[in-house]
């Protein structure tokens, strides 16, 4: 068993882990990842994304794919956990905390104030997983965003509406 940062090499097997974990999420329908994409937004010029995987006898079987944010209050950089994903089959021997250990390790070591993420309500083995690890939820904040049509519509100057 290995934690250790994604190579251009895996990004199959990480787009695959993320439809995995689309549908564990009933979401599947919604992914439109590609591993074009993913390469890119990994290797490219500027990458904005960074991931780890979890490698069981040479097959990647989890990833932890994530990218900055910065507190204003706290003047620092932390990390925003995006996706951790382990295969159903391989959970249970350490890999997810491995994973989550290595995030937090690599926020100590840059200086970074938090490791944060989001979680599914309904996802009681998760949010006991992040609990047991001494996260503790966010309960006052609620998660907005802006997607498609909305974030098009809005995105237009107020004259064009």
């Amino acid at each position: 068993m290995s934690v250790r940062p994604v190579r251009p090499d895996d990004v199959p097997a990480v787009v695959g882990l993320v439809r995995e974990l689309a549908d564990y999420e009933k979401a599947l329908h919604e992914v439109r990842l590609t591993e074009e994409q993913l390469t890119g937004v990994l290797f490219g010029d500027s990458p904005a994304l960074f991931g780890h995987v979890a490698e069981l006898d040479g097959e990647i079987v989890g990833i932890a794919l994530w990218f900055l944010n910065f507190s204003t209050w706290r003047g620092t950089h932390g990390i925003y956990l995006e996706d951790l994903y382990v295969s159903p089959e391989h959970r249970g021997a350490g890999l997810g905390r491995e994973l989550l250990r290595t995030l937090a390790a690599v926020a100590v070591e840059r200086g970074y104030s938090r490791l944060e993420w989001s979680v599914l309500d309904w996802n009681t083995p998760s949010i006991e997983f992040y609990t047991a690890a001494g996260a503790v939820p966010m309960d006052e904040w609620t998660v907005f965003r802006l997607t498609d049509d909305a974030l098009t519509d809005f995105a237009e100057p107020r004259s064009h509406r």
